[in-house]
């Protein structure tokens, strides 16, 4: 049999590859729409060209995420390799942070510049994923997996804590059982708790002054600016009383105004805001009176923010 010639073999390779390439461009679009879509992109694509026509007053006026920088960046917690951080509260009379542990539940204090103050222990909790602090040393924890709201009260001497010997309130099921009730954050200018579920996205308020026990139930807040995969945690301005949404699958932190909108984001990814690395999974969020940013990542990872 005749051998083909390289000569006559080279355009048949040639019109392959020219039948080819368009299916494999049209591909790469569509993978790449994707990915967008999934990332909402397009949606910080659209914010970021809101934030540029935002005047001084209007910024001024926000948190402003665009203008904090990292100034302690991945500062890891002593000992807790094993431990899961789930979310950090602000606790304004001893001007210290609270971060709950899911994995082995437990809170642990912090100095606002991540020294470990003290640990305590959470009998008889599952998978504690949210904690907020109210008033008067009261703490609200939320269990995703016992889909319940704990109230309990810290104070110095404060050793463990019992999950029976405090009031607890049910959430109700969620649309994914292991995908539940998150997050948690008090927003004293509103007199208020903001509960969030997971996935898919979903916000709920609990009226009460932080004090006196909880009554009612909780309430489902309207809010189509939730494009993100998923909600990790909130926190709340307590300057502005605007909600900070955090999405560890997103790589987003977002701020909503009072109306619910879209003011400002913050990416998490190596690079940005002063990052040497991708937040591995941010898991929690605060701010502090003076505007500090703070934030805890799985395994546990402390992180601070300060606005430039």
């Amino acid at each position: 049999m005749p051998r083909m010639s390289s000569a006559s073999a080279s355009p048949k390779i040639k019109r392959r590859f020219y039948r080819r390439w368009p299916f494999a461009l049209a591909a790469a679009a569509v993978i790449g729409y994707g990915v967008a879509v999934a990332m909402h992109w397009d949606d910080r694509g659209l914010l970021w060209l809101k934030e540029g026509f935002e005047s001084t007053a209007e910024r001024s006026e926000s948190v402003w995420l665009p203008d904090y920088q990292v100034d302690i960046d991945a500062k890891p917690l002593p000992g807790m390799d094993d431990d899961e951080a789930s979310d950090i509260a602000f606790n304004p009379q001893t001007r210290t942070l609270f971060v709950v542990m899911g994995k082995n539940p437990f809170l642990v204090e912090l100095s606002l510049d991540g020294e470990v103050l003290r640990q305590i222990p959470l009998e008889g909790w599952n998978n504690p994923e949210g904690v907020a602090v109210l008033e008067d040393g009261q703490l609200a924890i939320t269990d995703e997996r016992l889909h319940d709201l704990t109230v309990v009260k810290v104070d110095a001497q404060t050793q463990s804590l019992k999950h029976a010997d405090f009031p607890s309130h049910d959430l109700g099921p969620s649309v994914k059982s292991n995908k539940g009730f998150e997050a948690i954050a008090w927003d004293p200018m509103r007199q208020r708790l903001v509960i969030g579920e997971e996935r898919p996205p979903k916000l709920y308020t609990w009226n009460t002054d932080g004090r006196t026990p909880l009554k009612g139930d909780k309430q489902l807040l309207a809010s189509d600016e939730l494009d993100l995969r998923n909600l990790s945690a909130l926190g709340v301005d307590p300057r502005t009383g605007h909600l900070l949404v955090l999405s560890a699958d997103s790589n987003m932190l977002l701020e909503l105004d009072e109306q619910g909108q879209q003011v400002s984001f913050m990416t998490l990814l190596g690079g940005f805001n002063g990052l040497k690395d991708t937040i591995p999974r941010a898991e929690g969020v605060a701010m502090d009176d003076q505007g500090n940013l703070y934030m805890v990542s799985e395994p546990a990872l402390f992180y601070r923010f300060k606005k430039n």
